[in-house]
């Protein structure tokens, strides 16, 4: 998968996001697999624990991954209501001049400030080198989760 693939078409870098990268369903797929192996009498033990409901939370998160925007078709996302962004003008929101002001992409000004930051780079930069920083980011252990607004 091509770096730009990581990259949603708000210009929120998925490739940041543990459901996005299967990070959660690999690490939930691998302790359910303790839990079964190691913890089983837990299913008959006679407290407050309830052993089944724990494994379907874990079997939900091994279920709960990410396709990111692009390969989604729900209709909530503002931003695939884009002129542009239907007829394939722009590949995403970071490099259209109209970003700051654009009704489509009201949530992620309002949730993901940073991307701000992210516009002034790629046109210091370039594109290319923000892809690259992105990644580098994500793989040095950069979540969107601990960089958005909320």
């Amino acid at each position: 998968m091509s770096l730009s693939q990581n990259l949603g078409r708000c210009g929120v870098y998925c490739g940041q996001c543990r459901a996005f990268t299967t990070e959660v369903t690999n690490l939930a797929t691998q302790f359910k697999k303790w839990v079964e192996q190691d913890y089983s009498w837990l299913k008959d033990a006679e407290d407050s624990f309830d052993y089944d409901n724990f494994l379907k939370g874990l079997e939900w998160f091994e279920n709960s991954t990410c396709t990111g925007c692009r390969a989604a078709t729900e209709g909530w996302c503002d931003v695939k209501k884009c002129e542009k962004i239907q007829k394939n003008e722009i590949d995403n929101c970071l490099i259209c001049e109209e970003f700051a002001d654009c009704p489509h992409t009201d949530y992620q000004r309002k949730r993901y400030s940073y991307l701000f930051e992210r516009i002034k780079f790629i046109e210091k930069e370039g594109f290319d080198k923000f892809l690259e920083e992105e990644e580098r980011k994500g793989k040095e252990g950069v979540r969107i989760q601990d960089i958005r607004d909320y």
